[in-house]
């Protein structure tokens, strides 16, 4: 516990008082956000304000999870190690895409299918990893190749498939990280739309994480619906960390922004998500944990496939959905401040989900 608060504390610290820092260095250097022209007008005024401000969330995390660990004289553990594989590895995607924008002083960086085999090389990489390293002496590996609810489900376990259950298993990964990590790119559109909705998704699996560690499997005599996860302290720990680090980003990113996250932040983001739902068994929760920009997403695919199939209607004035109510006259704080509503009732829905198949079980 004294671990965990520790690497929430250094994370938060780190974040709050670097940001600053970061950016009069971007400023000076000149990593301004180009606004595309086809998007609100009033967005013209954000020209030039500094972004990949994911970078310092990240390097807070980073520092806040080891710093935690030293100061407790604790091993990192192979779960988090490999959240943090997807974290970054995502956010050295985003940064390419970002650093060639900021180059070409264009809306578009990396093309399309550049951007997707970078995700997939990460998503494969971890996927790969998560399935094989071994943990202690027991043969068992980080994460068994079974899709998962809330917990795992038989009847989707590919065990017994042998080499062909990975491969379909590290394509579900691979699914899962693609799709969130674009959901929270598409979902950052507002001046802290995406750092908070993210971060109440990050509150509810530290949540869940530490509830599993309590009702864990390797204990003496474990209950009836205990969770057989490996580590879950750990994961709660840096999902604390996450929290931290995004709490002291936001205090800068908030309207007006005074830095935007970039897509560095927004792809490492969507990979830490995906990363946690697997390591606690609760992929398709996800669903819910990360219901506001799946559902922002999903406006814009609606848009397009109305677009095309009407011959040039449209269901909203614009998508992403945010921008939809920019054009009907909402003010942008009002905007985020009600999506992220919306976000916390997603993640509490999730939670409360969890809980009432823990209290079945029990």
């Amino acid at each position: 516990m004294l671990v965990l608060l520790a690497s929430a504390g250094i994370a938060l610290l780190v974040s709050l008082f670097a940001t600053p820092l970061f950016i009069r260095g971007f400023s000076r250097i000149g990593w301004g956000q180009f606004i595309r022209d086809d998007g609100p007008q009033s967005h013209h005024v954000k020209r030039g304000t500094p972004t990949m401000g994911g970078l310092i969330f990240i390097v807070a995390t980073l520092l806040g999870y080891f710093g935690g660990k030293l100061l407790g004289q604790d091993a990192p553990t192979l779960p988090a190690m490999l959240i943090l594989l997807l974290m970054v590895g995502m956010g050295a995607v985003g940064f390419v895409d970002d650093f060639l924008k900021i180059s070409n002083q264009r809306s578009l960086g990396l093309g399309g299918w550049a951007k997707v085999a970078g995700q997939v090389v990460v998503s494969v990489l971890f996927g790969v990893l998560a399935i094989t390293l071994p943990f202690g002496d027991s043969g068992r590996t980080i994460v068994d190749p079974v899709i998962s609810a809330v917990r795992d489900i038989p009847w989707l376990d590919f065990t017994a498939w042998g080499a062909i259950g990975g491969i379909v298993f590290v394509l579900w990964i691979l699914l899962m990280n693609v799709s969130a990590s674009n959901a929270v790119n598409v979902t950052d559109g507002l001046d802290g739309l995406a750092t908070g909705a993210v971060l109440i998704s990050m509150i509810g699996f530290a949540f869940i994480a530490f509830w599993q560690f309590n009702q864990s499997c390797f204990v003496d005599e474990p209950s009836a619906g205990c969770y057989d996860v490996l580590l879950p302290l750990d994961v709660a720990t840096l999902a604390a960390t996450v929290v931290g680090a995004l709490i002291g980003f936001l205090w800068w990113n908030t309207s007006p922004a005074q830095i935007f996250m970039g897509d560095v932040g927004s792809l490492a983001l969507g990979g830490a998500l995906a990363g946690f739902a697997i390591m606690t068994d609760t992929h398709l929760l996800l669903i819910l944990m990360a219901g506001l920009p799946i559902i922002v997403t999903g406006s814009v695919i609606l848009q397009r496939a109305y677009f095309k199939v009407t011959g040039g209607k449209r269901i909203f004035l614009m998508s992403p959905l945010h921008h939809h109510f920019e054009l009907k006259g909402w003010a942008e704080v009002t905007i985020v401040v009600r999506f992220w509503i919306l976000a916390g009732l997603f993640v509490a829905s999730g939670i409360g989900l969890f809980y009432f198949e823990w209290a079945v079980q029990n």
